[in-house]
């Protein structure tokens, strides 16, 4: 195991990536390349940075947040990626090469994490989740249980992190006709659930939909005063999209079970097959704006898992013994129908202990 004083260099690899992570906030949802032009720019002069510009956290604290050719205003989003992402990687540091060595998991969930962080931006301000970072997890998740020799592990996490996601969409359009879940959802908890395996899925979900509807509560009620200050009916109501028809949900869910999306973004005419072109989002449009109470709920799930990763250990600990316990209560109030509940639970708690025996990674 490392000395206790190495997280610090978690913190500094995972600034240098924080500052990577944003070009790819601002980039890849406005479809630039990551690699030209080469160098960084200022956002709003397009000139080059140089070197001195590009020391994570320091140069934007140094330059006040304003950019040292034009003098115009750096949004602070560009320093807190960087902050947020160095105590990430410092945190999984310390739980999986200080606490515990366990490199292999570590590394693959710093990878996680800091793609999580540009979902949690992106997402946040605009209203998408680029479907490379979705790529990106189940790439992550595939390639940490492969080497780990725990592959069935990702592979029922993603196709659970799938089926919960869409069985959501599912249920609200046709319970409710409406859209309940984002398409970019869906394929970031397959993704999500490849890397965190089945018996961290759930508290990921459970730990978002809190998360969620904290804030969406919040957010409603300064909603609220905000109208009765305006003098209420000032604002009409927004005409909302006919929502997506239930064959369309289910070619979907098929496209992203089977991963044809990560194959489109090499082959962008595989589309051609159900008859759309390449799922680019236009961030530019005009015509859609959100209103106060939309909330992205990528954001909340990308918590969810990070909040699952640091705290791997002790949530699947808890998940392990909470499936025996419910093996056992179940036997004992349904003799009869022992067999059946405990090759259940037995079957859950076998994925669950399969995870948490992948720490020793």
């Amino acid at each position: 195991m490392a000395p206790e004083w190495s997280w610090v260099l978690g913190l500094v690899f995972g600034a240098a990536v924080g500052s990577f992570l944003n070009v790819v906030i601002y980039r890849l949802p406005r479809g630039l390349s990551l690699s030209n032009p080469s160098r960084s720019f200022c956002p709003n002069c397009k000139h080059p940075l140089g070197f001195p510009d590009l020391f994570p956290l320091f140069s934007y604290l140094v330059s006040r947040g304003k950019c040292r050719y034009c003098q115009q205003p750096v949004a602070s989003r560009y320093f807190w990626v960087e902050l947020l992402n160095g105590a990430l990687w410092a945190g999984i540091w310390w739980q999986f090469v200080i606490v515990s060595y366990h490199p292999l998991r570590g590394s693959f969930y710093a990878l996680t994490a800091s793609a999580l962080v540009a979902v949690i931006f992106i997402d946040w301000e605009l209203y998408i989740i680029p479907d490379e970072l979705n790529a990106a997890l189940l790439v992550f998740g595939i390639a940490y249980h492969a080497i780990n020799k725990t592959l069935p592990v990702a592979l029922y996490g993603a196709l659970l992190g799938w089926g919960l996601l869409w069985g959501i969409a599912l249920l609200g359009r046709v319970l409710f006709r409406k859209d309940a879940m984002g398409h970019g959802d869906i394929k970031m908890m397959r993704g999500v659930g490849a890397v965190l395996g089945p018996s961290l899925l759930v508290p990921n979900l459970v730990i978002a939909v809190v998360a969620g509807l904290v804030v969406g509560i919040a957010m409603i009620a300064v909603a609220s005063r905000s109208r009765q200050e305006e003098g209420a009916a000032q604002e009409e109501e927004e005409e909302l999209p006919p929502p997506e028809s239930i064959g369309s949900l289910f070619i979907h869910g098929a496209w992203y079970l089977f991963g044809l999306d990560i194959v489109g973004i090499a082959v962008p005419k595989i589309y051609k097959l159900i008859g759309e072109t390449s799922s680019e989002e236009n961030i530019d449009d005009e015509n859609w704006k959100p209103s106060l109470t939309t909330i992205p709920f990528g954001p909340y799930l990308a918590i969810g898992a990070i909040i699952c990763m640091l705290f791997a250990a002790p949530i699947e600990k808890a998940t392990s013994d909470y499936l025996k316990s419910v093996s056992h209560s179940a036997s004992l109030a349904h003799p009869g129908a022992k067999g059946f509940v405990v090759r259940g639970a037995n079957s859950l708690n076998w994925v669950a202990v399969r995870a948490e025996g992948s720490i020793g990674a």
